[in-house]
């Protein structure tokens, strides 16, 4: 099966009202025009051509990113109908033979299965052209199937175009085909813009491929069909692709508390009895292993969480690594670049910038760790940070095995704390300390007896003197 891929996506998109080209717009971690594209090659098209027009500039570069050179760019640069986007997107499949797949770049709900369907009901058929068709219960504004008394499809009238008769039509067209290539550069050749529109119809190759012979159909489902106009749409859309996602993902092994309020993007990898709490959000990259337990209210983009891990409530992960057994939160943030190895620890109100802690270290409670390097079994005490910044660049923090830091204190990079070493805690350690060491940096504590009770009467008798004052204005 040869089989190429135009990618019809140069609308402006008026409707969503946004400066942002419509099939930019994102939904579940990709853009629109990124979910027929997948489909398409998911049936291994080669190539796949995406016409643009309207914000190409900006389109164009989001196709590179996400595809490279996978996907071949053209530009429409006049709108003048499906019918001229599909003229330009053939001019990139010069010299291709076999089956040529149009699609659209808003249409985020279709799948490799229906489209693999189309492709066979075309090549079984021998026929030039097979094309999906849907039936909606308010066709308005669709084009509608005309048949004949056998069923055979001879027509697509456009709603601009049709009288009562075809209007009261509920079989529509969602302007997917399946088209031999040597017919469909000939029927697109003699496109005429003789319509209410002005336009060259894409929708006029199907009465030509008619009179060649019948004309196969698959009917899917409108919801498959969905093409995204608006904001409402998109959520919609987003909707369907959620449920899709977190059923895949459930049939893999995967709990969910309720899969109604977790949000799993695209390109996420979640292994078996891994269990997601409620209001979980998973982006980007995430690859999760098994027997993970994330808790209600966490955020993970572009994170790795190895096997057993658990992640407490209301903890974000950017780019970040936690390994086996590891544990993070409540309310704990790892940001870029920071690595939990296994069985590490760092709880609530801690957060973790390009810092690695070694096996088994802690940093349980309100804590900041930038820039360092914490050996295994090390335990930092509440209220501790790493100053790691000291105005024009960043430093480096080293603590070795088993070091004790003491709560409260203040560690001034760049400085290495050696193995097994001691942090007295309310320290402030700008020297490194040396192995096995007990480092005190703290001001000497000096009692002043009585001084506390004068200071309280003092307050006291200013206390009541404000209030005396208002009352007076009063």
């Amino acid at each position: 099966m040869t089989v190429a891929c135009i990618v019809l996506a140069a609308g402006k998109g008026t409707r969503m009202k946004s400066e942002t080209p419509k099939v930019l717009h994102a939904v579940l971690g990709r853009p629109l025009f990124a979910w027929p594209i997948e489909a398409a090659l998911t049936l291994e098209a080669n190539p796949v051509v995406c016409v643009t027009g309207h914000g190409r500039e900006l389109v164009d570069a989001a196709l590179v990113s996400a595809f490279g050179d996978v996907v071949r760019c053209v530009h429409q640069l006049e709108q003048k109908g499906t019918g001229h986007a599909a003229q330009i997107g053939m001019t990139a499949l010069e010299g291709f033979s076999g089956t040529v797949l149009i699609l659209y770049g808003d249409t985020p709900l279709i799948t490799a299965e229906s489209l693999r369907a189309l492709i066979d009901a075309r090549e079984q058929a021998g026929a030039p052209l097979a094309m999906w068709t849907t039936r909606i219960a308010d066709p308005t504004g669709y084009g509608r199937i005309v048949r004949d008394d056998k069923g055979q499809v001879t027509a697509i009238v456009e709603h601009k175009d049709a009288d009562e008769t075809v209007r009261a039509i509920d079989e529509i067209n969602p302007g997917m085909y399946a088209v031999d290539a040597a017919f469909l550069r000939d029927a697109l050749a003699g496109l005429s813009s003789d319509n209410a529109q002005g336009e060259l119809y894409l929708t006029d190759i199907v009465a030509r491929a008619a009179q060649q012979g019948a004309v196969p159909t698959v009917e899917v489902s409108a919801e498959e069909t969905l093409g995204v106009n608006d904001r409402v749409q998109l959520a919609e859309a987003g909707q369907v692709l959620r449920h899709r996602i977190n059923q895949r993902h459930m049939k893999n092994g995967v709990t969910m508390w309720d899969p109604a309020r977790v949000v799993i993007e695209a390109g996420v990898e979640i292994g078996p009895d891994t269990s997601l709490a409620v209001d979980v959000t998973l982006r980007g990259r995430t690859r999760i292993g098994r027997g993970v337990t994330v808790m209600p209210g966490a955020v993970l983009t572009d994170t790795v969480v190895d096997d057993g891990a658990t992640i407490h409530a209301y903890s974000v992960c950017e780019d970040a690594h936690m390994g086996a057994g590891a544990q993070l939160g409540p309310f704990g943030r790892l940001r870029p670049e920071a690595v939990l190895e296994e069985g590490a620890k760092v709880g609530n109100f801690v957060e973790v910038k390009k810092a690695r802690l070694g096996k088994g270290a802690k940093a349980n409670h309100l804590a900041y760790i930038g820039d360092a390097d914490v050996g295994p079994d090390c335990n930092i005490g509440a209220g501790t940070i790493t100053c790691n910044y000291d105005g024009f660049g960043k430093n480096l923090t080293v603590l070795g095995e088993g070091v004790f830091i003491g709560s409260n204190s203040t560690l001034v990079a760049p400085v290495t704390i050696a193995a097994r070493a001691y942090v007295g805690a309310g320290s402030t350690v700008a020297q490194d300390v040396p192995e096995g060491s007990l480092a005190i940096g703290r001001a000497r504590q000096e009692n002043k007896a009585g001084y506390a009770d004068r200071i309280r009467k003092r307050y006291q008798a200013r206390k009541k003197r404000i209030a005396d004052e208002k009352a007076g204005r009063s």
